[in-house]
């Protein structure tokens, strides 16, 4: 048996993001629900959000919320789902318990599926047996050739039995992959697995091929890891008279070090992304990127641009690499694109939690702020930089690096000078004109005959208490008078000697 072509004629597209309710939204699985989202969005189709809740021991309180949320920001809208509804709900698993034993029961009744009675103590017998001899494992079916008699007498004995489905013992299952092409699977490979369980909760394969057939999907898009227990898929639709949508096999992504995925490699919950600061718009332009090509060695892309050009054509075969390095590269370009005022508002968050706004600020804070984050808008790779970038501005008085302080601010010839900028930048009008500010400072160092970097540095370390930064006559002017003013003054008694009188 054979699965249909990607290129069979279909209706609607219909795409689905099935997770399960046991946390936060993981970034390798969010790629999934980018990758369904995005095909629905191409072909004017509709992307489904459903909640596969079967397995009730892994399920956290209030996940299901956390993963809306957790899509929400990362801008994947659905078109239906257990919030919103739609027409083929509902749309979490467990309030569909009597669709799953009607299908099934249909199978039993066919007899292409079976009741399978076997305690757990016979299993894992079973399971040794097989590890012994060095077998694979797999079911032996043991319960599936009984006569009517044996089931009578286990249906008493045994009440909590779990529904199996007959799988072909001989010949082969192929399906065609829209990104591998036809696949073929000897059917000795093929075990009977369980449908139902004795809880009365369908497995996930089942319930995953009578949700996908119940809701129109028409094409599923799932890791690679997957393609081994598709043939079960196909061979579940051909028993159940149903046509299988299109299998979209995507590659796997690995670490930088070519293993798995991991947490070590960058593999966490979407919520400790956002909460490094990454922008939602750079990590879908990322996660995108992982197994899937917008051609023409294009890097960044708007949401769009990935839209018009996303064709299951442009999936890859080979591995993609998951590098922390290249996301956070590209949130930079995607920070240093927004205006100021859009930024403000982005690490406005980072800058209450540190004290550096308050909770509530004033518009005349926000419009400070604003004014202020075109110096540092470059150098912000991450919206959790913002406080140490930020603080220069936003902060009376300072922290000094020990390294500026040693490199730069030592000796009464340095603190003498950093007084005579203190003194010359009195009579500077405006203030925050760059330039002004500027031409004071050079010309008080030109007194003790101070030019270029033996000047540049030391006001720098002691206006900043940094070696580096942004340009520092558009910070002096930024950070006011007074302010320079006094920390030149407090950086020249680190020199050494007390502050001229003022």
């Amino acid at each position: 048996m054979i699965s249909p072509s990607p290129d069979s004629a279909r209706p609607q597209v219909r795409t689905r993001f099935a997770p399960s309710p046991t946390g936060h939204l993981h970034v390798g699985v969010c790629r999934t629900a980018i990758f369904a989202w995005a095909l629905a969005r191409h072909h004017g189709g509709r992307f489904l959000l459903r909640i596969e809740d079967t397995d009730k021991e892994r399920e956290v309180e209030g996940a299901t919320e956390r993963i809306q949320a957790d899509l929400r920001w990362l801008g994947l809208e659905w078109d239906e789902g257990p919030d919103i509804g739609g027409p083929v709900g509902p749309y979490i698993q467990s309030e569909r318990l009597p669709i799953y034993r009607k299908h099934a029961d249909r199978l039993v009744a066919e007899g292409k599926a079976y009741r399978c009675y076997c305690t757990k103590e016979r299993l894992d017998a079973m399971r040794e047996a097989q590890a012994a001899a060095k077998l694979p494992p797999g079911y032996d079916r043991h319960c599936r050739n009984l006569s009517a008699e044996e089931r009578d007498s286990l249906e008493r004995d045994c009440p909590s039995s779990v529904v199996r489905l007959a799988m072909p013992v001989e010949g082969e299952t192929s399906f065609v992959d829209a990104v591998r092409g036809e696949i073929t699977f000897d059917n000795k490979q093929l075990d009977d697995f369980i449908a139902i369980k004795s809880d009365g909760f369908p497995t996930y394969n089942f319930a995953n091929i009578v949700d996908d057939h119940e809701m129109k999907i028409t094409h599923i898009i799932r890791g690679e890891e997957f393609i081994s227990s598709t043939p079960r898929y196909i061979v579940a639709y051909d028993h159940l008279g149903w046509k299988a949508p299109v299998m979209i096999h995507v590659p796997l992504v690995l670490g930088p070090d070519r293993k798995k995925l991991s947490k070590r490699h960058g593999d966490t919950t979407l919520q400790e992304y956002a909460e490094e600061g990454y922008l939602p718009e750079a990590l879908v332009n990322f996660l995108v990127l992982l197994g899937w090509s917008a051609g023409e060695d294009i890097e960044i892309l708007s949401r769009e641009e990935m839209v018009e050009r996303f064709t299951v054509d442009r999936f890859q075969k080979s591995a993609a690499i998951f590098d922390v390095t290249k996301l956070e590269w590209m949130n930079g370009i995607y920070i240093r694109d927004l205006d100021p005022e859009e930024l403000a508002q982005r690490v406005r968050p980072w800058l209450e939690r540190s004290g550096l706004l308050p909770l509530n600020p004033s518009e005349e804070e926000i419009a400070y702020l604003v004014r202020v984050l075109p110096l540092v808008q470059e150098r912000i790779k991450k919206l959790s930089e913002a406080p140490e970038k930020l603080d220069i501005f936003l902060k009376g008085e300072i922290d000094y690096d020990p390294k500026a302080v040693q490199k730069h601010l030592r000796g009464p010839v340095t603190a003498e000078l950093l007084n005579r900028v203190a003194d010359a930048l009195e009579g500077v009008k405006p203030f925050e004109d760059p330039a002004a500010v500027e031409e004071a400072v050079r010309k008080a160092g030109e007194e003790l005959d101070a030019t270029g970097g033996k000047i540049i540095h030391p006001v720098r370390a002691a206006v900043t208490g940094r070696t580096v930064g942004p340009s520092l006559f558009d910070a002096m002017a930024m950070i006011g008078k007074e302010r320079c003013q006094r920390r030149l003054r407090h950086a020249a008694t680190l020199a050494g000697t007390p502050p001229s009188a003022e």
